[in-house]
């Protein structure tokens, strides 16, 4: 076998468990030899357009078999798998497909129309929806089944690229992390033996497979363990928890809103959920309302600390920590480790506050087309450079203490000031714009706007949400604008956003 990257899984599953059910999605179930034999076709149809090793195929779709049917093709191929978000705007859409160099893009056709403008920014002529299609424009099912079988076995190998994961970027235009084998292999790894993930676990996929969390944490440990993935194409509280109860589901990922939306549900109290063994919780940190409600039915979270270019996990903090350490994030993952430095590079004590600094097999490559961005992530001696502030405690539990880069987590979704700054400085009448977080209820964080306006100009909440609608995904545009005669700044020039934020937390 040359393929000793994710590419090889596939047929390894189908040879160890072939009967065992690999995927539910609805009412349809496939089993681990189904899905490779899938695999299997999807990688001749690619390789019969043409994709070969080092090319990107792109997909834009919500949680189903074909997402992770395409990823393990394309790994079969030694190409890399390149997922969309779904929710981007056209342009970002296009940024992602022109900077991954996509050769083929696959959509689920009820997305076609709102991608389809982005899929012609980038001038990719080769695209094929999910599903039947037609004669003259054949589906994915279709070009299966014309599709020849038979194991590709192209040779990858742990440092060669698997997937591009974009993450937003603090200069406006997303960043493509560029995750290899070893990275997601690794990254399983570690979610193994920290979560401790079984061949009998039953995972309710809920958080879409395009976010590197969900995917890195939830469906590779699984599927790499020969358990079960229940597959969903949105998140509804009442179904979910229906979800839990119909499949027996062990396990559950998500960010707190998920989980305070399922406790709040009037389903909640009668739905038995006494098969949850397992609750993963990333995004920011539990509320201890939301704590207190799972406990009550005799559940408790791990939670964790992570991104993109960690694949994404970094820390976990067990179960039965999360009383006796709440607030931390954990200790690094078993193949991961972590320390903190100061301005000039220096480790700091215990107990001292300063940039987290990451390393391990997990960690990802570099941007894509990006060097200077990429050498400036890692230090000297090859340690990733989070960006955040933390410190390590007396027995190594790691505590974040505030965000280098003030990115905003609104629902488990990145936004980065900057990129909705730069826009909302387009707006006629604006002199000076910061993008803050401010604490919701529901949502965790939601973007405002704190703007400056000209002399004899008025600036509104419309005006700015309508210059952004089409540009940024929705749940970047700010949910409030607030007018003020001047922004606070450093001496440099830099605003002092920590200042803002404390002035309009509510």
């Amino acid at each position: 076998m040359h393929n000793h990257g994710i590419g090889a899984w596939a047929a390894t599953r189908r040879l160890k468990s072939p009967d065992k059910v690999a995927i539910v999605a609805g009412d349809v179930k496939v089993t681990y030899r189904q899905f490779a034999d899938q695999v299997d076709r999807i990688s001749s149809v690619l390789r019969h357009r043409g994709l070969g090793r080092g090319e990107a195929v792109a997909y834009i779709g919500e949680n189903c078999p074909e997402f992770l049917e395409v990823m393990f093709a394309a790994a079969q191929l030694g190409a890399v798998f390149v997922p969309v978000n779904t929710r981007l705007a056209p342009p970002e859409v296009a940024h992602v497909l022109a900077d991954s160099g996509a050769h083929v893009v696959i959509v689920d056709p009820a997305l076609r129309d709102r991608a389809q403008p982005g899929i012609e920014q980038a001038r990719i002529g080769d695209v094929i929806e999910t599903g039947e299609g037609d004669a003259q424009h054949p589906g994915l099912d279709l070009l299966i089944r014309a599709a020849s079988g038979g194991q590709a076995d192209e040779q990858a190998g742990p440092d060669d690229a698997a997937a591009i994961i974009y993450t937003s970027g603090t200069t406006g235009k997303a960043k493509g992390a560029v995750l290899t084998h070893g990275n997601l292999t690794w990254v399983a790894l570690n979610c193994i033996i920290d979560y401790d993930v079984v061949s009998t676990d039953i995972a309710l996929m809920i958080s879409p497979l395009f976010h590197v969390a969900s995917l890195g944490m939830g469906a590779l440990p699984v599927f790499l363990k020969g358990g079960t993935l229940v597959l969903e194409k949105g998140f509804d509280p009442g179904r979910a928890l229906a979800l839990i109860a119909q499949h027996r589901v062990t396990m559950l990922s998500g960010v707190p809103t998920t989980y305070q939306l399922m406790a709040d549900h009037p389903d909640w109290a009668d739905t038995d959920l006494s098969s949850l063994r397992k609750l993963t919780c990333g995004g920011s940190a539990v509320p201890t309302r939301i704590l207190n409600a799972y406990e009550a039915r005799g559940m408790s979270f791990s939670q964790g600390y992570g991104m993109t270019e960690t694949s994404p996990g970094a820390t976990s903090l067990s179960p039965e920590k999360t009383r006796e350490k709440q607030g931390s994030v954990g200790l690094p993952h078993f193949f991961t480790e972590v320390r903190i430095a100061d301005e000039s590079g220096a480790m700091v004590p215990r107990g001292t506050v300063g940039e987290i600094e990451i390393s391990g097999p997990n960690v990802f490559a570099g941007y894509l087309n990006l060097p200077d961005a990429t050498a400036a992530a890692f230090t000297a001696d090859g340690w990733f450079r989070s960006g955040d502030l933390g410190y390590l405690d007396a027995d190594g539990y790691l505590f974040i203490a505030d965000r280098l880069k003030d990115m905003i987590i609104s629902g488990g979704e990145n936004i980065y000031p900057a990129e909705v700054e730069n826009l909302i400085s387009d707006v006629a009448g604006v002199t000076g714009v910061a993008v803050i977080g401010v604490p919701d209820e529901r949502w965790g964080e939601v973007p405002w706007a704190v703007v400056t306006t000209a002399p004899g100009t008025e600036v509104s909440l419309d005006d700015v949400r309508g210059h952004l609608e089409g540009r940024i995904a929705r749940y970047k545009i700010p949910k409030n604008l607030v007018v003020v005669d001047e922004l606070p700044r450093t001496a440099s020039g830099k605003v002092r956003k920590a200042e803002l934020r404390t002035r309009f937390a509510r």
